[in-house]
């Protein structure tokens, strides 16, 4: 079916004048810069930091766009990609009356940002394998359904939905269907943005946050069709990226080796990682990782995570969420990292077991 964004898109949105820069008004590098009140002399560091930075951060996009092999047009840049969430939210769904899908258990921010804009939420749980319940889905969506989120691989599971299920529901869908890829380095699946062209209704979502190691910067991406980029870029913030986070992250993207190096320690530690904990009595079953992190189901939750914590040793408590009881999710450290955990979870289990005397 033919994917329509000006449908989907709030009417108020779509004759919106949008804020216009002074950036906007002149994008040249060079001149004699009298037109957005900064100060002329400089900063306090050694760096000038006091003129605005590029609003589009086209030179930041160009060179994305040549590692991820997407169009500069079709990137847009948030304040980490919860910032991108949140504007599509504000773009595309009425509050009080439309709604948008989620499949718990999901990432949190899904939840948290249509709570935000008075967004309606339609939950369908994924299956007990962590995979799309594409009937349940497909039966969920009504005529005020705008956006599906799908988090592949997923958080907190850290499995990778099938691939032809998650192209079944673009397929089907006549609104949105974002695939947050904020894992994907750590998968062996392709990224959706090799699926753009195909299917315009589709939203990638990344970050510089997980596998670049960039988290404090908070930058994300969103990869989209041209016209849904444009929605976001009217709608943003004017300066949403900041010139120093625009520099530091053009210095990472030429050296990408390093990015591959760190994944590879990182996976070679996950499955070290992963051994070692199923052979601990304490752990009932580690479920199957595509991510930098494990999701371990575990004896007696709360009493671990809070011995974990007096051990200064900090893991996410999961056991609360749908489908995922007695649960702890663990990012895979560094080796050291990792050995201090299992040692401490040794140690659990022998003060345990001498209790049980």
């Amino acid at each position: 079916m033919a994917f329509e964004v000006e449908k989907l898109l709030r009417p108020h949105i779509a004759s919106l004048l949008p804020y216009s820069s002074a950036r906007d008004e002149y994008s040249g590098t060079e001149g004699v810069f009298l037109d957005a009140n900064e100060n002329p002399i400089g900063s306090i560091t050694q760096e000038s930091f006091n003129r605005y930075p590029d609003p589009y951060q086209r030179e930041l996009k160009e060179d994305l766009g040549r590692i991820k092999s997407v169009p500069p047009s079709h990137i847009f840049l948030g304040n980490g990609s919860d910032e991108a969430i949140d504007l599509l939210f504000r773009a595309f769904c009425n509050p009080g009356m439309d709604n948008v899908i989620l499949l718990p258990p999901t990432y949190g921010m899904y939840e948290v940002s249509a709570n935000i804009n008075n967004v309606n939420i339609q939950k369908v749980p994924l299956t007990r394998d962590f995979q799309l319940d594409i009937k349940g889905i497909k039966n969920a969506i009504n005529e005020f359904t705008k956006i599906i989120f799908i988090c592949s691989p997923n958080n907190p599971t850290g499995n990778k939905m099938r691939r032809e299920d998650i192209l079944q529901v673009a397929k089907c869908f006549e609104g949105l269907v974002v695939v947050d890829e904020a894992y994907i380095d750590f998968s062996d699946e392709a990224s959706f943005t090799e699926e753009m062209e195909n299917y315009q209704n589709l939203v990638v979502l990344q970050t510089f946050s997980k596998a670049w190691g960039l988290a404090s910067l908070r930058l994300g991406m969103a990869y989209a069709a041209p016209q849904i980029v444009s929605i976001l870029n009217k709608i943003k913030p004017p300066y949403n990226i900041s010139g120093l986070t625009q520099k530091t992250v053009l210095a990472a993207l030429m050296n990408y080796g390093r990015v591959k190096d760190m994944v590879r320690e990182i996976l070679s530690n996950r499955e070290e990682l992963n051994a070692k904990l199923k052979d601990l009595p304490v752990v009932m079953k580690v479920y199957p990782s595509d991510a930098n992190f494990l999701l371990v189901k575990v004896m007696d939750p709360k009493r671990i995570y809070e011995f974990l914590v007096e051990k200064k040793i900090i893991v996410r408590d999961r056991s609360k969420v749908t489908l995922c009881e007695n649960c702890l999710r663990i990012t895979v450290g560094t080796w050291e990292e990792n050995k201090a955990l299992i040692a401490a979870m040794n140690d659990y289990q022998s003060i345990t077991a001498k209790a049980q005397k």
